[in-house]
């Protein structure tokens, strides 16, 4: 228990920070949610049946993110450049 008050007494600014802050959140699931995506396809790209194409998956989910995270709809991206 010791260890505990002393870990979190160490890093006391930064746990309290967002109580200063009205624009800081208390948790980071936006940030889990948003890299889940990626953890999982580190997990798809042991079996995507070559180096290469690992390395495809790779740029196809960077292209789907850069997407997503500017609005742009995947579907009708694509079929614009196919």
């Amino acid at each position: 228990m010791g260890e505990a008050i002393a870990y979190a007494h160490s890093r006391w600014a930064g746990l309290s920070f967002y109580t200063l802050h009205g624009n800081m959140e208390i948790d980071n699931n936006l940030v889990e949610n948003a890299v889940r995506p990626l953890a999982v396809g580190r997990k798809n790209y042991l079996f995507a049946g070559s180096h290469d194409a690992a390395h495809m998956t790779a740029a196809m989910y960077s292209f789907m993110a850069s997407c997503k995270r500017n609005g742009v709809d995947e579907r009708e991206w694509l079929s614009d450049i196919f």
